[in-house]
């Protein structure tokens, strides 16, 4: 189902693509709308009461289509190194072993996807990071640092809460 806060998850897609320009201001507006739409779309969805599995599931894809496709281009342009891709992308990997071992066991059908904290300090941290090297701030190695260990607690957090799957 289609909704306003469905809606503002699909934004992030085209957004994404606003990376091929290499404008600075066009990919700072970009992170900055992607940060905007990320915030309010579960706003509006628990406002209009319009929650759903599928805007649970459409609100991470978004923004890990957002960063992926900044990460590819950036990481294209040599603006950022292999290390610093796979630390922004340790939750993401993090999650998928989660996936797995719940596949694993026979538990896949019993995930609730919802937002956890880690999820969301990762991907907020993550558009700061894409801020920063869009703009050319070179951050030092425990910075991306600090995502691996973010990921992992996205990760035991995710055995810690009721049958939830979604960290974004």
């Amino acid at each position: 189902m289609i909704t306003i806060s469905n809606s503002l998850s699909l934004i992030r897609a085209p957004l994404a693509f606003l990376f091929l320009q290499e404008s600075p201001g066009i990919r700072l507006f970009a992170i900055i709308l992607a940060m905007i739409t990320d915030s309010v779309d579960g706003y509006f969805a628990r406002k209009s009461k319009s929650v759903s599995r599928l805007g649970a599931i459409l609100d991470p894809a978004m923004d890990k289509f957002f960063v992926y496709v900044a990460l590819a281009i950036l990481f294209s342009e040599a603006s950022i190194g292999l290390f610093e891709i796979l630390a922004m992308l340790s939750r993401d990997i993090a999650l998928c072993l989660y996936g797995m071992g719940m596949l694993i066991a026979g538990r896949w059908k019993s995930i609730v996807f919802r937002a956890i904290r880690w999820g969301k300090v990762t991907t907020a941290l993550q558009f700061i990071l894409l801020m920063g090297s869009v703009i050319g701030i070179s951050f030092p190695w425990y910075v991306f640092a600090t995502l691996i260990l973010m990921g992992w607690f996205a990760f035991l957090e995710l055995f810690q809460l009721p049958r939830h799957a979604s960290t974004a």
